[in-house]
């Protein structure tokens, strides 16, 4: 039998590889100290955010991974990361701009891994659960790699339920008849301005609040720790 083709445009997948690579060698910049990275540390962090979504997503659906088919991919991976590194020397202030590009390459990668889980015919909740860890892989292989805690296990600002809630309203317009490249824009859209709106305004679930006052009184020592 012969599969389905979906094929995203090249220019679109790059755009998500090449922020991606920025906002990871952005991040990846930011650390001093003991957790300070040299040049090449950077450029791997970058490099692993931009392609590490797309490879997540084709592995997921069990086709040959798109990023490994043209030169273009890793090459645009690795000057995003050296551009990433060439603004974090120019700009003391990184955080509005990570922040930015991390809600931005969250919204690309879901869409792209949910259009093309629909259009190779899995149902909805598979096709959204494809979509997602499309989003979030890049970050979990960048904490991974850097020994941090995975940002979508600890309290954060609705990073996974972002992307998450991108990727539905994608496969719901889709369902409902909409082009899926439509559908994708308004996913983009929608999983953009969520992990925006958390963060700028504090927003998250009433467990992770729960969670993080609990963290806040440990620290501070309102909460006694016994140790055996």
């Amino acid at each position: 039998m012969n599969e389905p083709i979906f094929v995203i445009p090249l220019w679109a997948d790059l755009i998500a590889v090449g922020l991606g690579g920025i906002q990871g060698a952005l991040f990846a910049s930011g650390f001093r100290g003991e957790r300070r990275l040299d040049l090449l540390g950077v450029a791997i962090i970058g490099i692993v955010v931009g392609m590490g979504g797309g490879l997540i997503r084709d592995l997921l659906l069990n086709v040959t991974p798109t990023t490994l088919q043209s030169n273009w991919y890793l090459l645009t991976a690795t000057l995003a990361a050296l551009l990433g590194m060439l603004l974090a020397g120019l700009f003391q202030r990184l955080n509005a701009l990570i922040l930015g590009l991390d809600a931005l390459v969250i919204g690309l990668f879901g869409a792209f891994g949910t259009s093309k889980a629909l259009v190779l015919g899995l149902p909805v909740v598979p096709a959204v659960f494809v979509g997602v860890c499309a989003a979030v892989g890049g970050g979990i292989l960048r904490d991974m790699i850097m020994g941090l805690p995975v940002a979508i296990m600890h309290v954060g600002s609705l990073y996974a339920v972002a992307a998450g809630a991108g990727c539905l309203v994608l496969a719901t317009a889709h369902g409902l008849g909409a082009n899926v490249v439509v559908a994708a824009i308004i996913g983009i859209v929608v999983t953009t301005v969520i992990r925006l709106l958390a963060v700028i305004f504090d927003i998250s679930l009433p467990e992770q609040r729960a969670l993080y006052r609990r963290k806040v009184a440990v620290e501070t020592t309102a909460i006694p720790i016994i140790k055996p």
